[in-house]
């Protein structure tokens, strides 16, 4: 008892997807995946350098929208 399959699916098809998952598998284990310790650090330099993006966004965003409602009301 086999894989059936479903009719109008064409075996090359089949075929061809079963090659594509193989390679994928193949290549996912030639990648050097980093540490634990690196990868933890690497994750809070990018943590801490996004909060303090959007602080410096948010602190220019406060400061055009008060200086735009000052020009507005003049």
């Amino acid at each position: 008892m086999g894989v059936r399959i479903p009719p109008g699916l064409d075996q090359d098809l089949i075929s061809k997807l079963k090659r594509y998952f193989q390679d994928i598998y193949f290549e996912m284990k030639k990648v050097s995946w980093p540490a634990k310790k690196e990868l933890v650090g690497s994750t809070a330099v990018v943590i801490i350098f996004s909060i303090i993006v959007a602080i410096i966004i948010g602190i220019l965003d406060y400061i055009y929208a008060h200086g735009l409602v000052a020009l507005i009301s003049r």
